[in-house]
């Protein structure tokens, strides 16, 4: 399993709701976790490994040995958010060395299923709160720069043409 690049099309996938609660899930979910920690990052969405799920995971520590903190969230879905937003920095898996300012707001209530299909709801605040909305972004076809500011989407335009560059070299050869 490994990080889709843009642009792939499949980061611009609709995802289709789980419905099978099973071994196969607990095993794409524990390959999500490593892909994830193995590139540094704190969250993960399926379409990023080229899965068509309604699937997310996060650790906000992004620190394998703080398992107690990895979340799963299966067919997720916003129940409130808070008015209150605020600009942050991202950065994504599927977009290395590209960073930008995305306001998010600061406070979402959110409604999921676990490994285990259980639903459960979630408070989610700051940080938890931004890295679950990028994620969830991911879960509608929605990517990061699609968010950004019109000058930071000016700044990041070259390496978003090196990223498509590449893209079409790797078909071209394969």
């Amino acid at each position: 399993m490994d990080i889709v690049l843009y642009p792939d099309p499949r980061l611009r996938r609709k995802t289709a709701p789980i419905e099978n609660f099973d071994q196969e899930l607990a095993d794409i979910v524990r390959a999500m976790f490593e892909v994830m920690y193995r590139t540094k990052g704190v969250g993960l969405a399926a379409p990023q490994v080229g899965l068509s799920l309604k699937l997310l995971v996060y650790n906000p520590e992004g620190d394998p040995a703080k398992s107690e903190q990895e979340r799963v969230l299966a067919n997720p879905r916003i129940l409130r958010r808070s008015r209150n937003k605020e600009f942050g920095e991202e950065g994504c898996l599927s977009f290395p060395g590209i960073f930008g300012q995305v306001e998010r707001p600061l406070e979402v209530t959110v409604e999921a299923q676990d490994l285990n299909g259980e639903k459960h709801q979630l408070e989610l605040k700051d940080w938890d709160a931004r890295i679950f909305l990028h994620e969830l972004d991911h879960l509608d076809g929605i990517l990061f720069v699609d968010r950004f500011q019109p000058g930071d989407k000016v700044r990041v335009k070259p390496q978003l043409t090196d990223l498509e560059a590449q893209f079409r070299a790797s078909r071209a050869s394969s």
